[in-house]
């Protein structure tokens, strides 16, 4: 849609910012699931589809590998 090559998209991102495309996706994933946990009562499995995973499971382990912390736990913390 850009016309650009991904390649070249992604060096420019990099040499703009000095982050990844791949760390501002995963960085606007954390914020958005942080923000759902926080201000819904959605279950994990209904947050996790509604972010594009097919299952919790693998929305559980990026969480955690992201956070540090499981979606369940930031949860009851951040209430």
């Amino acid at each position: 849609m850009l016309s650009v090559h991904v390649n070249h998209l992604n060096r420019a991102v990099r040499e703009v910012t000095g982050k990844t495309t791949t760390v501002h996706l995963n960085e606007r994933i954390v914020a958005e699931a942080k923000a759902l946990l926080s201000h819904t009562a959605w279950n994990i499995a209904e947050i996790s589809h509604s972010l594009g995973y097919e299952y919790p499971t693998y929305f559980n382990n990026f969480f955690k590998k992201q956070t540090g912390i499981a979606p369940t736990s930031f949860r009851s913390e951040s209430v």
